[in-house]
């Protein structure tokens, strides 16, 4: 009972959320664009601008790219989709009225795939550098505002992304750390 009634206010806690983010959605064309670019492009521009920094960073190994792709690997490809095996959460344009401004399939929102992808990588450019880590960061987490605003995401599926994501980055890069040298 008790489980019902947590899982109830936390729910209610989460639509309020979301409600407060994506009910700004609509009203401005130009801020509309923005968050569509960054809900939808910016992925791509940090998983190539993080890749070239670690490359570099791990001067020229392709260590960089393997203890990278492991850790997306971990979170986005494993840990992921063994979530969304035993629990679907429908996403918000499918239980609510939203203001949607992104299509989306009907996959199963938490935790994000998109936090999960990226925030590995974002784990293992912090740890190279602190400061370009956190610009990384920044970044990811208005990512994951976009998508909520966008309307395909609770802000619990951004969190639970992102907490995926930061743990196998740096999990697989302790491993690698300890058995690549």
């Amino acid at each position: 009972m008790l489980k019902i009634i947590i899982n109830l206010k936390m729910s209610n806690w989460d639509y309020l959320i979301f409600q407060k983010i994506n009910s700004a959605a609509g009203s401005m064309r130009w801020c509309d664009q923005v968050m569509v670019f960054l809900a939808e492009y910016l992925m791509y521009i940090l998983l190539v601008a993080g890749l070239i920094y670690l490359f570099f960073a791990y001067q020229k190994q392709l260590k960089a790219l393997i203890v990278a792709a492991a850790a997306i690997i971990l979170s986005r490809g494993f840990i992921t989709e063994i979530i969304r095996f035993f629990y679907y959460r429908p996403r918000p344009f499918l239980t609510h009225p939203v203001n949607q401004l992104l299509t989306h399939d009907i996959s199963g929102s938490f935790p994000s795939g998109h936090m999960t992808f990226i925030f590995p990588l974002i784990a293992l450019v912090y740890l190279k550098n602190k400061k370009l880590g956190v610009v990384f960061m920044v970044l990811g987490v208005l990512m994951g505002l976009a998508r909520i605003y966008c309307g395909v995401h609770y802000p619990s599926d951004i969190f639970a992304g992102i907490i995926i994501g930061v743990f196998c980055g740096w999990f697989v890069e302790k491993i690698a750390t300890k058995n690549l040298k």
